[in-house]
């Protein structure tokens, strides 16, 4: 069982939203915060983020990667002394293959465009930008998680994660050129075809950041992952969350004791065995809400609970909300992601 596919596979609510923007300096925009996680891919060019706290600014530049974990708000601009402009869904064109968000420039017909530009190349889909400045593109989107429970593979890690191009693993730097070339040169199917690339970023990315930490410095999910004696137990919790597990019985796979199995599990993921593994029966008992039409008596039977009226105490106690609003909920939409969608 892998816990860290699984464990991101549950959180996620739907598929990635994106747009291509494209920049010619000087120019600011301000992306609101949404509901899941953020993210950035620098396709030509540079620019800096300002992150959600104010903070120093990041410089980004082409191919540099950057996560934001709760989609937080923040800033992308050439200049950071720029007021900004703040992100509506009234300035991306849904007309081309793939989503575009035009800064201070202007959309014509693409055959107009590549009479203008000569022989110059036009990047995008019926894309003319005016202005004096370096230009810019990026990959701008978000995943669709759910951020109503923190599940320690999201808790553990910062709200910003750059990874710069130049050390970034090759895994991620091939699917980093290759959103670059669909976006650079789309046609039918692109916006699948990106989704599945971005898609696929989140994986990588979380990967690289993960695999980057050294084991000293390496806390809570990020030790726990692959230590000898958690990682076994994370791993039987995973593949059957609904079997009634004692701490006894994790700590067999450990070859430490119960006591001992469960302080050092309490010690690492900052709760207890029984504690995460009720944690976790809610997780996944929130994405079968989600993705599938099951009873709710079944969806308790594999929660690990053999009365439907103990699930649902359990369920509104970790979301706040009965197991039936909270399918309804998700299925018109109200947590999806409201960025470029």
């Amino acid at each position: 069982m892998d816990v860290f596919s699984d464990a991101l596979t549950a959180l996620r609510t739907g598929t990635p939203v994106f747009t291509r923007t494209d920049a010619r300096a000087p120019w600011s925009m301000r992306f609101p915060a949404v509901s899941g996680a953020s993210f950035h891919v620098v396709l030509h060019g540079s620019c800096l983020l300002v992150p959600p706290d104010g903070g120093a600014s990041v410089r980004l530049d082409t191919g540099d990667t950057v996560f934001l974990r709760q989609g937080s708000g923040h800033t992308l601009c050439s200049d950071q002394v720029l007021a900004p402009d703040v992100f509506t869904q009234d300035r991306v064109d849904h007309g081309s293959y793939i989503r575009q968000l035009l800064i201070d420039g202007k959309t014509v017909d693409r055959r107009v465009a590549v009479e203008a530009q000569g022989d110059q190349p036009v990047l995008g889909c019926g894309l003319y930008k005016d202005g004096p400045g370096e230009r810019t593109v990026l990959a701008c989107g978000a995943y669709k998680l759910d951020i109503t429970r923190q599940h320690p593979l999201m808790a553990g890690m910062p709200e910003v994660i750059h990874l710069p191009a130049a050390s970034q693993q090759p895994a991620l730097r091939i699917a980093v050129g290759q959103l670059t070339s669909e976006m650079d040169n789309p046609g039918p199917g692109s916006d699948s075809i990106v989704a599945a690339l971005i898609d696929l970023l989140l994986l990588l990315i979380m990967r690289a950041w993960y695999q980057g930490m050294t084991a000293d410095r390496a806390k809570g999910w990020a030790a726990a992952v692959t230590d000898p004696v958690i990682a076994p137990a994370l791993r039987a919790i995973h593949a059957d969350p609904g079997h009634p597990w004692t701490v006894e019985e994790l700590s067999r796979a450990s070859g430490l004791s119960r006591a001992a199995f469960a302080k050092r599990f309490t010690a690492v993921l900052g709760e207890p065995p029984l504690g995460y593994l009720t944690s976790w029966r809610m997780t996944a008992a929130g994405r079968m809400l989600r993705e599938t039409d099951a009873p709710l008596a079944t969806v308790a039977e594999r929660a690990g609970y053999s009365s439907e009226f103990a699930f649902a105490k359990a369920f509104k106690r970790e979301y706040g909300v009965a197991p039936g609003s909270y399918r309804r909920a998700s299925r018109s939409g109200l947590t999806d992601v409201q960025l470029s969608g």
